[in-house]
């Protein structure tokens, strides 16, 4: 899917890292949220209040859903699903552009 339709943006960003993440904040009329997003090269280590699946749009990036796992790859199209109230980490090879849906 390339557009979303009949949803409201929150204008505010979201910025983390000192601006090396940040996202947008979409809101659907069933209720439920994404965000969409940027992440510059780099690793980042993020925590999870509710379940959430991440699907890269372009960009490669490296996952890890638990600091003694091994980085899984991960790049255009592909996705991984994040447990609630958890962390991941995330390594973003090159510029990735992403979507985070709220599960």
């Amino acid at each position: 899917m390339s557009t979303f339709e009949q949803v409201s943006v929150v204008i505010e960003a979201n910025v983390y890292f000192g601006g090396k993440v940040s996202s947008r904040t979409i809101l659907f009329l069933d209720g439920s949220k994404k965000s969409l997003g940027i992440l510059l090269p780099g690793e980042y280590h993020s925590n999870t209040s509710e379940p959430e699946n991440m699907k890269i749009i372009s960009g490669m990036a490296e996952y890890r859903l638990d600091e003694n796992d091994d980085w899984k790859k991960v790049e255009q199209n592909g996705e991984f699903n994040v447990t609630g109230n958890s962390s991941f980490d995330i390594r973003a090879l090159d510029v990735v552009d992403y979507c985070c849906s709220f599960l």
